[in-house]
């Protein structure tokens, strides 16, 4: 990777490798090499060498890819910890990492120095912004390296079975484990998606997930340093869409939730527009589009009558549309880590939003099955990557195999022998189907599927997805039903919903709490958990539900930092509520 990233940052020296969303930073390539230099011979300075580690706990800033690249360069290993951690998280981290040096943002100070007092590892520390007592400033980091440092010896000394980073997975069933990538994973990985999917250089993308997360180290930081990507850093991902006008991103993707939520935002934009005949131009365009898009899932050949008035309603409606979200020049849409809605899928398509599902974890480096938008499948999270074996066990588990698995969990032998087996194939804990294409269709979580007292298998994963595709209000949705004899849900309204339900209905208090409270929102969720029932078959159906009067934050007790449920806290926490819909 050292060695990818030398000849991209020579070949594209004079162009833009990466920039703030307010526009207050922008380096080129050049630029981009000439502090990865100084920073790397600043943290030699300070003792850190080939094998070891080196903590970032930063928001999504430029800052974060200089320090990790030139930690890179010495053979470090640069592992990022999630800005919503807790001090309890950050020292279980850290004692599994032991970091060298802990490179962070003035704003977790005190959950660093409480993990510190919680006996965490936190050795040298650097301020990105000023300095503190016992911590220096990357500015300082930077003008303290020894002129004489060999950094051309260093990076040439990087091996491809180096650990190029940790990736701590984000603990929905326990302690979070340290998955160890190397140089040569990365590489296979990167190479393999750009054999699918449009990625060079000039390729704009977005960095709004976690630096903690898979999904945004690969995306943007290590595409960046193989072919040369345009990076820009947005801080506070619920600023993101805001963003996307002024970025144009020809690459861009995320989790579920934040599509939905792209989905969501669309709809209600469009139901507020006060031009009746505008508004009613822009419904029949989207109809159409889904007409055309279902067609085309089923296999069924489009009527030219059908074809003509999508052609001339996407030209003059649906190409605006895009240009007012800032999506116009995109070329790939990806979206990963959990289950697409289907009918969030079909909207954006019938948008003309070129929408592609993956599937992959941080074990495999992030991305396993993939197709081209062209060739994607609804309902199916594409083929394997090229160089990658995925089958199907006997127990319906899914198997990966290749150069993109990872080589193991950080100082947890066990845990590791566990999920590879001797010929290198990796459990990924998924249940799933292989078409006779080769399509993958990932069912479900092995741990998470339930099976009721009669002995019925079902996904909750799809059952929640048919609650939150009901209505906007609906942000998050839990399912339970494992040896019960019906299946119940617990639901949380969504934060901007809610908003525009209040704006909508009049009511003063636009919280989460007041709308949960409120009567006619009470009458909407009813009717949308009847829709969904509709959708799911009798044994599926939800019987009894309750609206929480209260929001679920990424990194808190509910949700993961990338919004995956944590379904075990749940069911303890909500425990004596879950008991009473079970009542009588």
């Amino acid at each position: 990777m050292c060695e990818a990233f030398q000849a991209t940052a020579e070949r594209y020296a004079d162009q833009v490798a990466i920039r703030s969303v307010d526009g207050a930073h922008e380096l080129t390539f050049a630029d981009y090499a000439d502090r990865v230099r100084r920073i790397a011979a600043g943290l030699a300075s300070i003792g850190v060498e080939r094998g070891d580690t080196v903590a970032l706990m930063m928001s999504n800033r430029p800052e974060f890819n200089l320090c990790d690249t030139a930690a890179v360069h010495l053979g470090a290993t640069p592992f990022s910890v999630y800005s919503t951690s807790s001090p309890e998280q950050i020292t279980e981290i850290l004692s599994n990492a032991e970091p060298r040096v802990t490179i962070a943002e003035s704003q977790f100070l005190s959950r660093i120095e409480a993990a510190r007092e919680r006996g965490a590892p936190i050795g040298e520390v650097v301020w990105v912004e000023g300095s503190a007592d016992g911590a220096i400033g990357l500015d300082q980091l930077e003008q303290s390296g020894d002129p004489g440092f060999d950094f051309d010896a260093a990076w040439r000394a990087v091996e491809p079975d180096d650990v190029l980073t940790l990736i701590y997975t984000s603990g929905t069933t326990g302690p979070p484990k340290g998955v160890e990538l190397t140089h040569a994973n990365m590489l296979a990985e990167c190479y393999a998606v750009a054999a699918v999917v449009p990625i060079e250089a000039g390729t704009r993308i977005t960095s709004f997930l976690p630096s903690a997360h898979i999904a945004d180290r690969w995306s943007s930081h290590y595409n960046q340093m193989i072919f040369g990507v345009e990076i820009t850093t947005v801080p506070d991902p619920r600023a993101i869409a805001a963003a996307l006008p002024s970025v144009r991103p020809t690459l861009w993707g995320g989790v579920p939730r934040v599509l939905e939520k792209l989905k969501t935002s669309l709809e209600a934009a469009i139901a507020a527009d006060p031009d009746e005949q505008r508004r009613a131009t822009v419904l029949k365009a989207i109809d159409v589009g889904l007409q055309k898009v279902r067609l085309e899932a089923a296999g069924e050949p489009v009527p030219g009558e059908l074809a003509k008035a999508h052609e001339a309603l996407d030209a003059n409606v649906l190409s605006v549309l895009r240009e007012r979200i800032g999506l116009d020049q995109v070329e790939c849409v990806i979206s990963g880590a959990a289950p697409l809605a289907r009918d969030v899928q079909e909207f954006l398509l019938a948008l003309g939003l070129p929408v592609a599902e993956l599937y992959g974890l941080s074990e495999c480096s992030c991305v396993a099955t993939l197709s081209s938008p062209l060739e994607s499948k609804l309902g199916y999270v594409g083929k394997p990557l090229p160089g990658v074996e995925v089958k199907v066990a006997p127990d319906g588990e899914l198997l990966v195999r290749g150069e993109i698995v990872m080589r193991g969990y950080r100082g947890q032998p066990e845990k590791t022998a566990k999920a590879l087996d001797p010929e290198g194939w990796l459990r990924t804990g998924d249940i799933g189907e292989i078409d006779d294409q080769g399509y993958v269709r990932v069912v479900d979580r092995k741990k998470e599927l339930i099976i009721n007292a009669a002995g019925k298998n079902m996904s909750p994963a799809n059952i929640e997805g048919a609650l939150k595709s009901a209505s906007p209000l609906i942000g998050q949705a839990v399912c339970i039903g494992d040896e019960r004899p019906f299946n119940v849900a617990l639901l949380v309204l969504d934060p901007d919903a809610a908003g525009a339900f209040a704006a909508a209905n009049g009511l003063s208090d636009a919280s989460v709490e007041a709308v949960a409270a409120d009567e006619r929102a009470q009458a909407a969720i009813a009717e949308a958990v009847e829709r969904a029932n509709e959708r799911l078959s009798r044994v599926e159906q939800i019987k009894r539900y309750r609206i929480l009067h209260e929001e679920w934050q990424p990194g808190g007790d509910e949700l993961t930092p990338t919004m995956k449920l944590r379904r075990k806290p749940i069911l303890e926490k909500y425990a004596s509520v879950i008991e009473e819909l079970y009542a009588d």
